[in-house]
């Protein structure tokens, strides 16, 4: 009977903090030998369809290729001294088949080499992963949609090396945000067709244990479990490997930015973004008044950790001949570690947009506090076209000077300058120093994205 502690629902104490229960099953201890399993499973039936093993030996593989008969301790042991998985369970796997039926044990794993089981295995795993995340993807795009479209005009100030720089639109930043994440569910699609390949390819790559039937099998297996039969096995071509964790990766850091941005939003003193408020939700333990970003301290983290994994799995990609010694096996905690970390930074920040809180007052207060001397370009461009764009630019970095030194705003200092009011009116440069007024193309960029959102989900 299997050991419990091999299969315990949460490895670590902070699996939830960082991961989701979801994400985790699926590279759960118990996942990861089922997965297994079920490749063996599948390779009975594939061999068994094309006579290579017997059809009386089938139903005694496929009933024992069940997690809970295998001793969890034995393999933990087993993998110590095997190197990897594989060989530990195969033994467990063909003890239980052989105390069922003597005869079916013999054609266990028939063909097949340690690798194939663990790849393809992983290969199901990470077509799990995906599914979640897409289904995540594109609920996070549907609320940043939402909330992209609600604040389409809704003026703050844009802020550039961490200084307020010119007016832009909530809706503009939401809508930046989208625009990313939409591009990790189309990259998150092409990576599922390059990804979701079968590994079969025996103990050095070309099948020979199976002879004549050997493509016959590999086309039943690659069916059997709904994946690509490719043309080759790619025992030590690890770019397929790669090319996932590089878009996990990808889309943590793009997480990352967005929980970068509303946590600088969310402090004390800016206060114009909010993290949805729960109870038990972000508070101090000593101090009753805080109200931390919890939700952005997890993604940020699983930001930070994510390019060391990637690093990992990238630089596992240098093995050796038709086998790999360390750069394979370096795969196997890192790209799991990094799997979870994605989904649980991907489901911190669907919950986040969907009922992020703004404050309006907070937006206008602080696009107000320069008390328009970051609408200067506007009026500078403004007055250009009648002075020229090198004076209209002194002018105005005078007036500004004056505007600081007095206390006053750009506004007052503006409509007693005669050079300014000569050309310009006192509506005109009203006009010209509301915020809302100079945002560019922001409201197009937003119905832009709002456009390609709707065009991706018909």
């Amino acid at each position: 009977m299997i050991s419990e502690p091999m299969f315990e629902a949460a490895g670590r104490l902070t699996d939830l903090i960082c991961g989701t229960g979801p994400m985790n099953a699926v590279w759960s201890p118990r996942a990861t030998v089922q997965r297994m399993l079920d490749v063996e499973a599948a390779l009975a039936r594939a061999s068994a369809a094309h006579g290579v093993i017997p059809h009386a030996a089938l139903a005694a593989i496929e009933a024992a290729c069940h997690a809970e008969q295998i001793d969890g301790a034995a393999l933990m042991s087993g993998s110590a001294a095997g190197g990897n998985l594989a060989i530990p369970l195969v033994k467990l796997l063909t003890a239980n088949v052989r105390r069922a039926d003597a005869e079916a044990a013999k054609y266990v794993h028939w063909g097949a080499t340690s690798q194939d089981i663990i790849d393809t295995g992983l290969v199901l795993q990470l077509r799990e992963t995906f599914a979640l995340l897409e289904q995540d993807l594109k609920a996070c795009c549907d609320a940043l949609a939402m909330q992209a479209r609600a604040h389409r005009a809704t003026p703050m100030v844009g802020r550039t090396w961490l200084q307020q720089a010119l007016p832009i639109t909530l809706g503009l930043k939401f809508a930046q945000w989208l625009d990313a994440l939409s591009r990790h569910r189309e990259r998150l699609r092409s990576v599922r067709g390059r990804v979701l390949a079968l590994q079969f390819g025996g103990a050095a790559g070309t099948l020979a244990s199976l002879r004549d039937a050997a493509p016959a099998v590999a086309r039943s297996l690659a069916d059997e479990l709904g994946l690509a039969l490719p043309a080759l096995p790619w025992h030590t071509q690890r770019d397929r490997i790669a090319e996932a964790a590089a878009s996990f990766g990808m889309l943590t850091g793009t997480l990352g930015k967005i929980a970068r941005d509303v946590s600088l939003q969310m402090q004390t003193e800016i206060g114009e973004l909010a993290e949805p408020a729960s109870a038990g939700k972000g508070g101090s333990s000593t101090m009753p008044h805080k109200r931390n970003p919890v939700g952005c301290a997890a993604v940020l983290t699983a930001a930070i950790r994510a390019p060391g994994l990637v690093a990992t799995v990238f630089a596992g990609m240098v093995q050796e001949h038709e086998r790999a010694l360390g750069g394979w096996q370096a795969e196997w905690e890192a790209l799991p570690d990094l799997a979870r970390l994605t989904g649980g930074a991907l489901a911190q920040i669907k919950e986040l947009v969907a009922g992020i809180e703004v404050n309006t007052e907070r937006l206008a207060a602080n696009l107000d506090t320069t008390h328009g001397l970051i609408l200067g370009e506007a009026v500078m461009l403004a007055l250009g076209d009648a002075i020229g764009r090198l004076d209209a630019h002194h002018l105005i970095e005078q007036a500004s000077k004056t505007a600081v030194m007095e206390g006053r705003s750009l506004l007052e200092v503006l409509s007693t300058h005669a050079a300014v009011t000569a050309h310009l009116s006192a509506g005109q440069l009203e006009h010209l120093l509301d915020p809302a007024n100079y945002v560019g193309q922001a409201h197009a960029m937003v119905d832009a994205a709002l456009a390609s959102h709707q065009a991706f989900k018909s």
